[in-house]
């Protein structure tokens, strides 16, 4: 079954996670983008969301405590290239008091396509047991609202089918 992935102005209803001009560096023998650098960007974006929740690198020195992820599903759609800024916006799937099930989307600007989409679960975890934990109750609620805001979007998250929360 093939799946339909959300437009532009659909994947632009979501909260910008991080906008990026793709340096030269990123460039594999292909001429484009290499797969570690999208696993980067996807990273580099998943902290800056986390960090708008309080869950930054004051937070897990203080507490002890940060995200780690559990599962990835990356959907490459169109080439990015050297030079060509990205846009990452997020959307929440769900969660519960531990996790949370989610997707990135990439916006390559100039060429005006969705480049890729990674689907994600991440755990909130307590870095002196190395074992999951609950979400702190501010966090928790913060994914809970998003969620359900995502949710009530009129357009259907292009999952994988093996994941959740």
């Amino acid at each position: 079954m093939r799946k339909t992935f959300p437009t532009l102005e659909q994947v632009r209803e979501l909260p910008l996670a991080l906008r990026r001009t793709v340096p030269p560096e990123f460039e594999d023998v292909n001429g484009h983008i290499n797969i570690q650098h999208y696993m980067g960007l996807y990273d580099e974006a998943g902290w800056a969301f986390f960090a708008t929740m309080g869950v930054d690198q004051r937070y897990m020195q203080t507490e002890r405590c940060g995200i780690f992820d559990l599962e990835h599903h990356l959907h490459y759609q169109a080439e990015v290239l050297v030079g060509e800024d990205v846009s990452i916006y997020g959307r929440f799937l769900g969660g519960h008091e531990k996790r949370v099930h989610g997707m990135w989307f990439m916006v390559n600007e100039p060429q005006g396509t969705l480049a890729s989409s990674m689907e994600f679960v991440t755990a909130h975890v307590n870095l002196e047991s190395r074992r999951t934990a609950p979400w702190p109750q501010a966090v928790y609620q913060e994914i809970d609202a998003l969620t359900a805001a995502h949710r009530s979007l009129a357009w259907k998250a292009p999952v994988c089918g093996s994941m959740s929360t």
